[in-house]
């Protein structure tokens, strides 16, 4: 009888805690962000508050992805089209929206190709898409940072940028080059109350990953068995062996556009289920 006295009083006790992410009110832009990790990223910035704005090329896609994110969260997201990876769109995108406090630069592609067929032109369309845009971005952002004196940077890299797959020299390398950019640009900003960091990934479950995966289905049967195959044959040393999900991402970069990760800088934080064969 008292030990169940003593459980019901426990259980009166007990009280649901969340982390307060100090996000409401903050202006964050998450660069590609209509599906995947960028989608992912969005949404779960809204969901703590945050003023989010969304873009992609598409205005269909940004008007589709803000709807359902302002459905999801309850909390309205502003957008903006238009190819970030050009100084154009970047010069009308700081017009449109000139106070950004968190830029997250997500926007990406990759190419497979075997290393005897890499162009010129390959090798400058990745690298002006996956690194010039998001330095171009910063550049942009950073003088009304300054002026406040706090703003998060971060860019989503991939554990390609340290494992450089041979399937895709050029894409591990612009990766790479996108943690050397912010390794840079925290020295520049050293001091202050601007953080600038980088995410990550490992292989996750996206849009792209979907639609590769529904092409080789015939051959290779579900999903299922495509995963298992993957992680046997393409990234053996993984230790979550398994795709991870866009929002598991997202969780990382939150906590890293947050004041409560104040002291996170020139980080290189890996959310890729330990591919990387290394404790540091």
């Amino acid at each position: 009888m008292a030990l169940d006295r003593l459980n019901s009083t426990n259980s009166q006790r007990k009280k649901v805690i969340f982390m307060d992410m100090q996000l409401v009110g903050k202006k964050a832009l998450v660069t590609g962000s209509t599906a995947g990790i960028g989608y992912a990223i969005a949404s779960a910035l809204a969901s703590e508050g945050a003023d989010v704005v969304i873009n992609g090329r598409s205005p269909a896609a940004v008007e589709q992805a803000q709807a359902t994110i302002q459905t999801e969260t309850g909390h309205k997201v502003f957008g903006f089209s238009g190819d970030l990876s050009t100084a154009s769109a970047a010069e009308q995108l700081i017009q449109d929206y000139p106070d950004i406090d968190i830029l997250v630069n997500c926007l990406g592609r990759f190419q497979v190709k075997e290393w005897e067929s890499i162009t010129d032109a390959d090798w400058i369309d990745l690298f002006e898409f996956n690194v010039l845009g998001g330095a171009r971005l910063a550049r942009l952002y950073l003088p009304s940072m300054q002026s406040k004196n706090w703003g998060r940077i971060i860019f989503i890299s991939s554990e390609s940028a340290i494992q450089i797959p041979t399937e895709m020299v050029h894409f591990g390398v612009t990766k790479a080059a996108q943690v050397a950019l912010s390794r840079g640009l925290a020295e520049v900003t050293a001091g202050s109350g601007i953080t600038v960091n980088t995410v990550l990934p490992g292989p996750t479950k996206t849009r792209d990953l979907t639609i590769f995966t529904k092409l080789r289905a015939d051959s290779e049967g579900a999903f299922e068995s495509f995963q298992k195959e993957f992680f046997e044959t393409r990234r053996p040393t993984s230790l979550l062996k398994r795709f991870a999900e866009s929002q598991e991402v997202a969780s990382m970069v939150v906590y890293l556009a947050s004041p409560i990760a104040s002291a996170t800088t020139g980080a290189t934080m890996r959310v890729e289920g330990g591919i990387i064969k290394s404790a540091f």
